[in-house]
């Protein structure tokens, strides 16, 4: 699949710059581009010369950025980003090699700055669209894939419930969980059938004799150094593929800073992306104009959703409600109401659970969407919150779990966010928190504008706990 990747890819550059050329030179299509320097002589055949060059370069680009790299995991939209850089580096490589070769092949003129103006556009839509039939055609002969390979998961927490249902969204990898076996005893998650559990792992070798298993995942880190490298060792001598899922402070040590004072070396976290400046304007930047862009895209929508708000049950439009932000300050939060008025002052404050009697129908509709977190983008505006970031919890849960959940309080040392990376995924509303503060913190540690991006195009479709 890779190989017919790269032909298509190859196809679509060629065509894009292709097209780009016939835009520029005989076309009034875009008036702006029309006459502004003399085509040259026998154009096509010149810029066709170009064009395989240039196609030969945005390949070597794709290959850098990892584009042909298999199985393809995750959602096609988390892919674009990093598609389109390709593309910006693929027509930087094409300008710097037209000006070596201009010579040779365009009868010493200049590529056209129009060109390559169009070709970004072009070229990106080419691409784009091929690769996203390509992704749909691999998806599909995965789902269908009949020889799959057999894994076992080490361990019965939540890391093991959720490795199952990953493992189950990603049909690309064509792996099927035939079974858990239980590290430690009394820890097994709810979500997991006890009739799927196969034993102590104590057993792991009398197990693999008996069953065809092609890999082993290791979800729980906390066994003996000596009990792992024995797994390990088995997993070699069988031919079985063998991974973990590394635990927190695992994670952690890739990011760890050694300071030297005189002569006594200090070890710590090294700073995050969002500790330094330049990072800090990027991300506050990416938020003004997101927000406002948001803003003026989404009025209609707030519009529309105040008045059904307002028709289907009493009390205000908007809903305000204490959140604690960056460095654990509080600020108000703002949100179109879902609920019935005074929907807590029974209950006290809890999280929202599925088919909650409190939330109106109109509500549930705009939870479900997400529709109801909008009005946030006003508070993105005043800078109490981000686009993207970790998602603000009401003071009094932060005082419960600040003291419950080790290294909760961490996740305060950035701004919330109007989504965030948990989120996407799946952990919102009253689900694990633990996993949570793992997800958050992921997200710290590998902040990038793409990673932003990334994260608001797979917001469109979270509805994942979205109630």
């Amino acid at each position: 699949m890779a190989m017919l990747s790269v032909v298509f890819d190859a196809i679509a550059v060629f065509g894009g710059f292709m097209l780009a050329t016939w835009m520029r030179f005989d076309t009034t299509l875009i008036p702006f581009f029309h006459g502004i320097d003399k085509a040259p002589e026998a154009v096509y055949s010149r810029y066709a010369m170009l064009a395989v060059i240039s196609t030969a370069l945005f390949l070597l680009a794709f290959h850098t950025l990892h584009l042909y790299k298999r199985p393809q995991l995750g959602r096609f939209e988390t892919k674009i980003p990093r598609i389109i850089r390709a593309v910006g580096i693929g027509v930087v490589l094409t300008i710097v090699a037209a000006s070596m070769v201009q010579n040779f092949l365009l009868d010493d003129q200049k590529l056209s700055t129009a060109v390559s103006l169009l070709s970004l556009a072009t070229i990106s839509t080419f691409v784009l669209l091929e690769r996203w039939i390509l992704y749909r055609v691999e998806w599909n002969a995965s789902r269908h894939w009949h020889d799959k390979n057999q894994v076992l998961i080490l361990g019965t927490d939540s890391v093991a419930a959720r490795l199952q249902r990953t493992f189950a969204k990603e049909p690309m990898l064509r792996l099927q969980v035939i079974g858990f076996m239980q590290v430690q005893e009394n820890d097994i998650d709810p979500d997991i059938p006890k009739d799927r559990v196969l034993g102590q792992f104590q057993n792991l070798e009398a197990f693999i004799h008996e069953t065809p298993v092609d890999q082993i995942v290791l979800s729980c880190s906390r066994l003996p150094h000596q009990d792992i490298v024995d797994i390990i060792l088995l997993c070699e001598q069988n031919l079985i593929k063998f991974t973990m899922v590394p635990d927190l402070f695992q994670i952690l040590t890739g990011t760890m800073d050694v300071q030297s004072i005189d002569d006594i070396p200090l070890l710590g976290v090294s700073d995050w992306p969002l500790d330094r400046f330049w990072p800090r304007v990027l991300k506050r930047t990416e938020d003004i104009l997101g927000a406002i862009f948001g803003l003026i895209l989404t009025a209609p929508i707030i519009a529309i959703s105040a008045f059904l708000i307002k028709r289907s049950s009493p009390g205000p439009i908007l809903y305000s409600q204490d959140r604690c932000g960056r460095d654990g300050k509080a600020f108000k939060l703002y949100k179109l109401r879902t609920m019935q008025v005074e929907a807590e002052d029974k209950s006290g404050p809890v999280f929202t659970a599925e088919n909650d009697p409190r939330v109106t129908r109109v509500g549930a509709f705009l939870r479900g969407y997400n529709i109801d977190e909008l009005p946030q983008l006003w508070n993105v505006l005043l800078g109490e919150m981000s686009l993207v970031g970790p998602r603000p919890e009401r003071p009094h849960f932060v005082e419960q779990f600040k003291t419950d959940i080790g290294r909760y309080m961490v996740r305060h040392m950035s701004k919330p966010g109007m989504s965030g990376w948990a989120q996407v995924n799946g952990l919102r509303g009253n689900t694990s928190i633990e996993e949570r503060i793992k997800y958050d913190l992921y997200y710290l540690e590998h902040w990038s504008l793409a990673f932003d991006f990334k994260i608001l195009l797979r917001t469109i479709s979270a509805r994942e706990n979205a109630y």
